[in-house]
């Protein structure tokens, strides 16, 4: 089962640390087959290559990676992978010379004004779109626990929202944002979709953002309710185990008793909500019993439940270590908050674009478990595919 990754970056001025609408410079130093436009000039955007290896996608993310941060240093600039810059500007940013980003800002005003915001989003393989609509119902209630995971966005403006992912906040007052409804098959969830279309809300079924969707152009089911993550480690981590619960959603559909979903997922929005706030440093809602548990209980609990899934891609010793390596190392907001406190917002984003460099001195323990430990237990469980790359824009597309 292949996966493919899409990061966001923004686009920072080095000295300053605030964003800058410099995309364009960046992206003529780099092949637009790889990385590409987002709505604002201060956000670029990479498309990894599909991979049934979770070694060949840490390898491919930080090789791209190091291409981005080559291209803007030559200009002046860093890139930065997180889910809000913490410098970002209360002024208006503009968006990207495209008639579709243009519509958008027009139509959406305030909302699509301070999208300054970066995510990571999941392709995972699916058969058809009829399975990847019915999946999509399956994997929802266990999406807020990878948001835990990814949180990266405490900081707004210059200011601590008191949230582990203020992007979650941000996003969610898209009209097609957050978690999904539950659909019997493709035709009526492409029903719902033509709807919102004719009525006006949105201009294309590219602004579906649900937290999880299947793809307008891919074979895949897409996870996009995670930050962007300034380890790259964290997007394999995140990856690993979306594949596992898309496995485990398939292999639950498959069986001749399987009962239609009930659809009853009115507590779902509330964790997705408990995730943003808490990150990894508070309770989470337990997928299952639909009860606050700590945050860390609730990961491992996650991990246990989908260990065959994970063993079944070769997955569980390199995805084991990484929930281990997380949960011991924090929440990226945390050490943004830590950063924040101990230097200023200026030593916090110095922290986040070396980072996003993969510069050793701020992640070795996490990163040996990868390099050393895991790579010869990842590639075992498979090879880089020959399939091309998939690219589905985060917000553009």
């Amino acid at each position: 089962m292949c996966i493919g990754v899409e990061e966001e970056f923004h686009v920072l001025e080095v000295e300053s640390g605030r964003l800058v609408s410099r995309a364009d410079a960046v992206l003529r130093r780099l092949s637009r087959q790889t990385f590409t436009t987002e709505l604002h000039q201060c956000t670029v955007e990479s498309n990894s290559g599909v991979h049934t290896s979770l070694h060949d996608l840490y390898e491919d993310l930080t090789r791209t990676r190091r291409q981005l941060d080559t291209a803007a240093s030559s200009l002046g600039l860093a890139v930065m992978a997180a889910g809000t810059a913490p410098l970002a500007p209360a002024a208006l940013m503009p968006p990207t010379a495209e008639e579709r980003y243009r519509h958008m800002t027009e139509e959406y005003r305030k909302i699509a004004d301070e999208q300054l915001i970066c995510g990571a989003q999941v392709h995972v393989d699916v058969p058809d779109r009829d399975t990847a609509v019915r999946a999509m119902c399956e994997v929802s209630p266990s999406l807020p626990v990878l948001l835990a995971l990814s949180a990266s966005s405490p900081l707004w403006q210059g200011a601590d929202t008191g949230y582990a992912s203020w992007r979650t906040l941000l996003w969610q007052r898209w009209p097609t944002a957050g978690p999904v409804g539950c659909f019997p098959n493709a035709a009526e969830y492409d029903a719902a979709v033509d709807d919102l279309v004719r009525a006006g809300i949105i201009s294309d079924e590219g602004m579906i953002y649900y937290d999880v969707r299947p793809s307008a152009h891919l074979p895949t089911l897409e996870l996009r309710t995670c930050d962007a993550c300034p380890h790259p480690e964290t997007v394999v981590l995140i990856a690993g185990l979306f594949r596992a619960l898309v496995t485990e959603a398939l292999e639950r559909l498959s069986r001749p008793d399987a009962s239609a979903c009930t659809g009853r997922h009115e507590w779902l929005r509330g964790a997705t909500w408990r995730a943003a706030r808490s990150g990894l440093e508070g309770t989470l809602v337990d997928p299952e019993t639909h009860q606050e548990a700590p945050a860390q209980q609730v990961v491992r609990n996650l991990l246990v439940r989908l260990r065959p899934a994970l063993e079944a891609h070769g997955d569980w010793h390199t995805v084991r270590e990484l929930t281990e390596a997380a949960l011991a190392d924090g929440s990226a907001a945390r050490r943004i908050r830590r950063a924040a406190q101990e230097e200023d917002l200026l030593g916090c984003v110095d922290m986040l674009i070396a980072e996003t460099r993969g510069e050793r001195g701020q992640r070795t323990p996490v990163r040996r478990r990868l390099d050393r430990e895991l790579a010869p237990t990842v590639v075992a469980g498979g090879s880089r595919s020959s399939a091309g790359r998939g690219s589905i824009d985060g917000i553009g597309r």
